[in-house]
């Protein structure tokens, strides 16, 4: 999204026309490979869960709190497990941030930009396509895999979220901290990298393949989450196509918090 010169990065004031999606990156290129972009987000973004449970399990150890104590307050605390997604998203984000600086860039580069009120419409719009394609594509995939588990639940943790705190903690664990550093590392970083290889859709089908594959809950004992990859690689396209329209990620931050607080609601306050 910049055109790279000497190692420095040319800002443009170009925008695309928002009538029409063009083929080539509505901000010019960013100063590294794509691929290399692609290798280290994945890296990081699995990374980071790693550290952050390690981070997480210094303070009961420290406090010389039995194994099954520690089993216990990983596994039921709201507050131990917000802890675990504040630093998992901080060090995925710090990271990203750290590449970013380090190959002369900036975060303007990946789309972060101050908020409009447009994006606030382009949002709802998203929301809309994304639900109705959504409803299509999983009718699609029962009538192709009729052993599809469409009722199987992602793990969010954060089980009997009892009063204003917890619920508190449990909004920004699931509705603020992820958008955000998701959106910067799928469809700002990964995203703008390989838009300067690939077409848009191309490059939107590659970034939504590894956000779908981010959420099949590898390692986790249970079968494979197949719906809810179903569910953010659709998700995903339509942010992708937001990113490309608007040039910026506040319309994908947005729809992602959007998303992720309809379930929120759902689970926690209107159960």
């Amino acid at each position: 999204m910049f055109t790279v010169s000497s190692n420095k990065l040319h800002h443009s004031e170009q925008h695309a026309d928002p009538t029409q999606l063009e083929d080539k990156p509505t901000t010019g290129k960013v100063p590294w490979s794509p691929w290399t972009g692609v290798i280290y987000a994945v890296v990081v973004y699995f990374a980071a869960q790693i550290l952050a449970s390690i981070l997480l399990v210094i303070y009961p150890r420290a406090r010389g709190w039995s194994k099954p104590v520690i089993t216990n307050w990983l596994n039921n605390s709201v507050i131990a497990q917000f802890l675990y997604v504040l630093f998992a998203e901080a060090i995925t984000f710090g990271a990203i941030w750290w590449f970013i600086r380090w190959r002369q860039g900036s975060l303007r580069s990946i789309g972060w930009r101050g908020i409009r009120w447009w994006d606030v419409v382009v949002m709802l719009g998203g929301f809309a396509v994304y639900f109705v394609s959504y409803v299509v594509l999983l009718s699609v995939a029962r009538q192709l895999f009729p052993s599809l588990n469409v009722n199987q639940k992602q793990d969010l943790g954060f089980q009997n979220v009892r009063g204003s705190v917890n619920l508190t903690l449990t909004f920004l664990s699931l509705v603020v901290l992820p958008p955000l550093v998701e959106e910067t590392v799928f469809r700002g970083f990964i995203f703008t990298g390989v838009r300067n290889k690939l077409k848009w859709g191309w490059a939107a089908l590659l970034t939504s393949l590894i956000f779908a594959s981010a959420h099949l809950e590898f390692g986790s004992g249970q079968p494979l989450l197949w719906v809810a990859a179903i569910d953010t690689f659709t998700l995903s396209m339509v942010l992708c196509y937001l990113r490309q329209k608007t040039d910026s990620l506040w319309p994908g931050i947005l729809l992602h918090a959007l998303k992720n607080g309809i379930a929120f609601a759902s689970l926690y306050l209107l159960h």
